[in-house]
């Protein structure tokens, strides 16, 4: 569980933010935020909808929003997720090959 200090710090160093608001409203229903190195490769690391937004396509506008239509289109793009893979795979993303090495929180550090 993310702590709302440790939200705000994600936010203010995010590479990019999109948003999408309630025409009637005005209120935030949704948002999808990546992490770049500005040049080749680029990360996306949350796409969020309200459940009031849910089932409208904006999930879909908000990662096209991100990946086609943003200064990364012609990023090489990567992200984890349980969910949405039918969503994910709409802009080309597939299961990584034998190259792709993570590294899990619980590992502890490499000593000498």
């Amino acid at each position: 569980m993310r702590t709302r200090e440790m939200f705000e710090h994600q936010l203010d160093t995010a590479w990019r933010v999109v948003a999408a608001y309630a025409d009637d409203t005005g209120e935030m229903v949704g948002f999808a935020r990546a992490m770049s190195d500005g040049a080749t490769l680029a990360y996306l690391a949350d796409v969020y909808v309200l459940p009031v937004a849910s089932g409208q396509g904006l999930g879909k506008r908000l990662v096209q929003a991100m990946i086609d239509d943003g200064p990364g289109a012609a990023f090489r793009w990567m992200l984890h997720t349980d969910d949405a893979h039918e969503l994910y795979a709409k802009f080309g993303n597939v299961a990584p090959d034998h190259s792709y090495l993570q590294r899990e929180r619980t590992q502890p550090p490499l000593r000498d």
